[in-house]
């Protein structure tokens, strides 16, 4: 396995393309298309928030076919609580793309980002797909990257390259996200391609694995968005044998998944809106996979342990608070805590820790947190940031 360039449109067979529609106030590109070449297996993961944006719902719907050719995206706008117009618009995004590459709208996959409640100007958008789909090209991920942000500050991009069988596959992704991300999904998107020959079953057994240890293993504000998804198309071009479930050569073109998720997961924590510190919150010793989940989320989300990391405070009470109240029966006696491989808590009793070095240490831009249940054998890790003055500015003035 090894690093490549050229993000989404690494895999053979794939281009993509933007246009400016004039959704955002900034005048840049907000509309961006990627296709394959040729049909795709495809599948996709999405929000589970019970209030669902309409590309979502349509995205839902299309991709259940296993197969699709092309994914539209636009940013600025969410398409959200727009009711049956919402859907409709949704349902034109697919149809317009699918007549400019003389394929079924069911082929088509949706997505939008931006604000809530707002109906889509489709005489912008509309006319702006063919322009997006002429310029289709090899080199199209960074403007794809760079057309779906928001409040990103940075593009999140990557590609990798993996043998499988004795054929080179490539596998690449963009991502945006920056503020309202919890896991279960979180407001993020992400795209992913592969030239690898895989069975839709395999392709979704893959995805669904990569995105449990990857986005949703991630917070940053302890918000979950209405238009969550990720999406992933796999065309074949590679040539490999087709991969199946339960065979060697799943095996590692999932592991491979999972590390291209892992990398644009931990870039949308580290663009996270006005963050400063990019935090590893291990939990270890739990009885159930599940428990150790909850025990890292509740730390993560907690603004107060947010808030304690951004001032470089070692008041390491509140991750120990946010433990007892996670709904797990931990025993206080049986816990253990370091931060930054500094022992501060261990089986029930403070540490006599040098404040200063903890402090000081604590000025780091990555931190790192282990919570030790001492109940179990399973563990995970969640990635998350600190809360900031300028994340409660930028979320003050999101739509003014």
């Amino acid at each position: 396995m090894e690093i490549a360039e050229g993000g989404v449109t690494a895999p053979l067979g794939f281009r993509a393309g933007v246009a400016e529609c004039g959704i955002k106030r900034s005048g840049r590109p907000d509309l961006a298309v990627i296709v394959s070449d040729i049909p795709a297996s495809c599948a996709g993961m999405f929000t589970t928030n019970r209030i669902k944006a309409a590309p979502v719902l349509v995205s839902k719907e299309h991709v259940r076919s296993g197969t699709a050719r092309a994914i539209i995206a636009n940013s600025g706008n969410a398409n959200a609580c727009t009711g049956e117009k919402g859907i409709e618009d949704a349902v034109a995004m697919a149809g317009e793309t699918a007549r400019l590459l003389k394929c079924s709208p069911h082929d088509i996959l949706v997505a939008s980002t931006g604000v809530i409640g707002r109906h889509m100007p489709m005489e912008k958008i509309l006319p702006s797909i063919s322009r997006a789909v002429k310029g289709l090209s090899r080199d199209g991920s960074e403007d794809v990257a760079r057309a779906i942000m928001t409040t990103d500050t940075k593009l999140k991009e990557a590609a990798m390259a993996v043998d499988i069988a004795g054929t080179r596959v490539m596998l690449g992704g963009v991502a945006k996200g920056s503020g309202m991300i919890c896991p279960s999904m979180a407001t993020m998107l992400c795209f992913l391609t592969t030239d690898a020959d895989i069975e839709p079953p395999a392709l979704r057994r893959a995805l669904r694995k990569a995105v449990s240890t990857s986005f949703n293993c991630i917070t940053i504000d302890g918000d979950m968005s209405t238009n969550d998804m990720v999406l992933i198309l796999a065309n074949g071009r590679a040539g490999n044998p087709t991969i199946r479930t339960r065979s060697k050569a799943f095996d590692v073109f999932s592991e491979a998944l999972d590390e291209l998720c892992l990398d644009l997961s931990k870039k949308i924590v580290r663009d996270g809106e006005g963050a400063t510190k990019f935090i590893t919150v291990t939990v270890k010793g739990a009885l159930l996979e599940d428990d150790a989940l909850k025990v890292g989320m509740a730390v993560a989300n907690s603004q107060l342990v947010k808030t304690a990391f951004f001032g470089e405070d070692p008041n390491w009470g509140r991750i120990v608070c946010a433990a007892g109240y996670s709904g797990v029966p931990i025993e206080e006696t049986n816990l253990s805590v370091c931060i930054n491989g500094i022992s501060v808590f261990e089986d029930g009793t403070a540490r006599n820790v040098d404040a200063d070095n903890l402090r000081r240490s604590m000025s780091q831009s990555d931190i790192t947190i282990v919570i030790d249940l001492n109940m179990g054998t399973e563990e995970t890790r969640i990635f998350t940031s600190d809360l900031s003055y300028e994340y409660v500015k930028i979320n003050a003035e999101y739509t003014t």
